[in-house]
């Protein structure tokens, strides 16, 4: 049966397209609902979309930890099926859905715990602080299913199921935007419940996949199967699924700490800062995770080949990939160059934060034109086992080269100087990347000529 699997065989640009629409498609969907959501908010009022922007972070963290582990059991169970071994992927699966709820549990109260003191150190406005707290205290709830039904999503892709995953993701999104607009805004017969409905409208529609989602795993015939016996904590497989989704977790969960430290230099110029860099994070963050469903389809593509030992399948997947990422990520940076007055209208820009959101938009989208190659080589050694490589660039791209340069130039061009750093910090990312496959490349060929 594992003969015929069409990662192993299949046209390698075919493979790609077909694999990698559906959740380019979910993810899209995903975040544009994201964007949409922070719109509804901000027709409430800027100290509104203020606490959203402030509880960014804390929503990505637990975004970031549900991939992370969706993301190692999709790599361990696509290598095992790439080298025909049906138990050990079934094996991976029965403790990663126990792992994922468990994880989900404790991140659920870690949450709860921690909020009112995140929030403490970001504002001193009452009101804001006070609409933070209002709509953590529902979201923190979305762990469980969010974390369930990512992991189930990443199963089924590994073995080439790309369909169900987004339908089953598409449905919660359709549950959140249908009930988000009813709750924020009362419209009958719903109670107006304001920043909390937009909330309520979040947990709905991770507890609406995940049913779907579970609900496809126990009653449909898939590649991968739980079984029972197997659902036990396995710390060697709990340690390798830590281990083979941590660049996953890097390059989702450092946009998190991007933005607490960002909010930590803005928030000495205004609040308005700070509701203009979450609004214009979710722009931001529809362009990237819409090129994260590509990859989302190439990583197992390139796992599977290369647990089965086919490495010029490896490297055709990568160059397509990086192709269509670079492609996808040039868009991006033409529609916010071109049309950063509607994007800001979108979430009811006051005339104070139209007067640098222009030009911070036009300034920061020019660090997408390097940023789909380094995206794609991370995912390139991500999928060969070269897990420091990975990890290296993700740290560089959003942690190690971006807070200096923020530092430096925001104390010599102040706020400006911060939009400044996104560029700058992509394009030694991107130089870095290159040096990294090249000096990977060189060393490949030694040993074969050796």
């Amino acid at each position: 049966m594992q003969t015929d699997n069409k990662m192993g065989t299949a046209s390698i640009n075919k493979l790609i397209l077909t694999m990698s629409l559906p959740p380019l498609f979910s993810m899209f969907l995903q975040y544009s609902y994201n964007l949409i959501d922070s719109a509804f908010v901000a027709q409430l009022s800027e100290n509104a979309l203020t606490a959203v922007s402030l509880s960014f972070p804390l929503t990505t963290i637990m975004n970031a930890t549900s991939v992370w582990i969706g993301v190692g059991i999709n790599v361990l169970i696509a290598g095992y099926l790439g080298r025909k071994e049906q138990t050990k992927a079934n094996r991976v699966a029965s403790t990663g859905l126990l792992l994922s709820f468990m994880l989900g549990l404790i991140f659920n109260f870690v949450v709860l715990a921690t909020s009112r003191t995140y929030f403490q150190a970001f504002t001193s406005n009452d009101e804001i602080f006070s609409l933070c707290i209002e709509y953590m205290r529902i979201c923190a709830f979305m762990q469980i299913p969010n974390m369930v039904h990512i992991a189930i999503q990443k199963m089924l892709q590994a073995a080439g199921n790309m369909i169900a995953p987004m339908w089953f993701q598409i449905a919660g999104v359709i549950v959140n935007i249908v009930f988000d607009p009813l709750l924020i805004f009362g419209i009958s017969p719903f109670p107006k419940l304001g920043i909390a409905g937009a909330a309520i409208a979040t947990v709905m529609g991770f507890a609406f996949s995940m049913v779907l989602a579970l609900f496809l795993l126990f009653n449909g015939k898939q590649a991968v199967q739980i079984e029972y016996r197997m659902i036990r904590f396995d710390f060697r497989i709990i340690k390798n699924i830590f281990v083979c989704g941590f660049p996953s977790f890097i390059m989702n969960a450092l946009s998190a700490f991007t933005v607490t430290f960002a909010n930590l230099f803005l928030v000495s110029y205004s609040d308005t800062a700070i509701a203009f860099f979450g609004a214009y994070y979710k722009i931001k963050q529809l362009v990237e995770m819409t090129v994260n469903g590509l990859i989302q389809g190439c990583l197992p593509i390139m796992r599977f080949n290369y647990g089965a030992g086919k490495q010029a399948r490896v490297k055709s997947a990568f160059r397509y990939g990086t192709a269509y990422a670079s492609i996808m990520m040039l868009l991006g940076t033409l529609v916010l160059a071109i049309m950063p007055t509607q994007l800001l209208s979108l979430f009811a820009a006051s005339e104070s934060m139209q007067e640098f959101g222009k030009s911070a938009m036009r300034i920061m989208s020019v660090g997408y034109l390097f940023c789909g190659f380094t995206t794609m080589i991370a995912t390139y050694f991500q999928a060969i086992d070269k897990v420091i490589e990975s990890n290296i660039l993700q740290l560089m791209r959003q942690l190690v080269v971006l807070l200096p340069a923020m530092w430096v130039l925001n104390h010599t061009m102040q706020i400006s100087g911060i939009w400044i750093s996104f560029p700058i910090t992509e394009l030694i990312s991107f130089g870095t990347s290159i040096i990294l496959l090249m000096i990977y490349n060189r060393k490949s060929k030694n040993k074969q000529h050796s």
